[in-house]
């Protein structure tokens, strides 16, 4: 190699390779940064899909929430939208896609603390679950949070036997909320006493097990929502026509009840907020009727699913389903929303491995109405390994 070549390499090199840290750093595109689990980071969502939220995180790699983490926040993450910003919690630092596993249960809860200041602030009423019973009053569990209702914010009928609240859903109106002391008091019977009392158990006294009626969603919570009944009786008519000529508005009926999540539709649900918005306009089922309390449902005053498998679906007739859950004895297939079919572990060849969301082919081996079971079997496309 001549002196010339030699000049020429090592001038190559200089202009080539980074010589220092700093250089290095400059040479790339991005950053690099790293991250230790616990650590609160800035992240910009990216995309986000049924099962999973992708966040923008700044590093080489992207973040993720996913799995237990995306269950948790699901309703938080329902009202984002691409370029939104948020806080994140790192979960893991890197899995074996490279990616780093976020948790958004902080940002969850601040949000839920401002989603209580601004119900107090325009005293909308709020769903509860009856925890407890003390001397003081009554502890309750709101938007996951605690809560309390002091003994003088209880309705006249609710004080008089306050236990019978304990595992109840029902609404109060926030009166305080104060998250660095960790308060939130709230009151029944701004509630229960915002209507007539006597008009209430005249209507409910008319309501019976198995009525239907139209309804219009008032409240959303994480264990159901509050439907107003459309009952317009002589009572309510003349109260609503006095105060108009009064010139009141009286918009709001005495009568609600609650449609627990269970009750929402017949097929799976995964949030209360997937399927109704406050001011929905629905068809409920009376199911229940104690203690001036109404248990409702929507998916009772609709056609059960089961009652027509039998004219849609043969034994052996083949379908295309979506996988629903993946259990140690088999996978569930959906025919059509509300009605779930069983493909067991034994009929799964070894080497086959199935996800929830999965769409597959099935056929029909039984169908039993009655008990509201199906047996499916997989219809293989290639011959599977060790089968002679």
């Amino acid at each position: 190699m001549t002196s010339k070549q030699s000049k020429l390499k090592s001038k190559s090199k200089k202009t080539s390779e980074p010589l220092t840290m700093a250089d290095l750093l400059a040479s790339q595109d991005k950053k690099v940064l790293g991250f230790s689990v616990g650590q609160k980071i800035k992240a910009k969502v990216v995309a986000k899909n049924s099962k999973s939220l992708i966040l923008d995180i700044g590093g080489k790699s992207e973040g993720v929430v996913a799995e237990k983490a995306f269950d948790e926040a699901r309703d938080f993450i329902k009202g984002l939208k691409v370029g939104d910003e948020v806080t994140a919690t790192v979960l893991v630092t890197e899995n074996r896609e490279g990616n780093v596993i976020l948790s958004l249960r902080q940002a969850t809860f601040d949000a839920l603390w401002e989603k209580l200041a601004k119900a107090r602030q325009a005293r909308e009423p709020v769903a509860v679950i009856g925890k407890g019973v003390n001397p003081s009053g009554v502890t309750v569990e709101v938007e996951g949070l605690l809560g309390f209702i002091p003994g003088s914010q209880l309705g006249k009928e609710t004080a008089k036997n306050s236990e019978e609240l304990i595992g109840k859903h029902f609404k109060a109106l926030v009166l305080e909320v104060d998250r660095l002391t960790n308060k939130i008091v709230l009151s029944e019977k701004e509630v229960s006493e915002a209507v007539d009392i006597k008009l209430a158990k005249e209507i409910l006294a008319k309501i019976k097990e198995g009525d239907i009626y139209k309804g219009e969603v008032t409240t959303v919570a994480n264990f159901g929502c509050f439907v107003k009944l459309d009952i317009a009786g002589k009572a309510l008519s003349a109260r609503l026509d006095s105060a108009k000529r009064a010139g009141r508005q009286e918009s709001k009926a005495p009568i609600e009840g609650l449609v627990h999540i269970s009750e929402l539709s017949w097929g799976k649900v995964g949030s209360t907020s997937d399927l109704v918005k406050v001011g929905d306009k629905v068809k409920v089922k009376v199911i229940g009727v104690k203690d001036s309390r109404l248990s409702l449902s929507i998916k009772q005053a609709q056609k059960d699913p089961w009652s027509e498998v039998e004219d849609k679906f043969k034994v052996e007739s083949k379908f295309k389903g979506k996988v629903t859950r993946v259990s140690d004895f088999g996978i569930f297939v959906e025919l059509i929303p509300g009605v779930e079919g069983l493909v067991h572990i034994t009929k799964i060849p070894p080497t086959k491995k199935f996800s929830e969301g999965q769409e597959i082919e099935c056929f029909i081996e039984e169908i039993d109405s009655k008990n509201k079971k199906i047996a499916l079997g997989l219809v293989l496309t290639e011959k599977p390994i060790g089968y002679k």
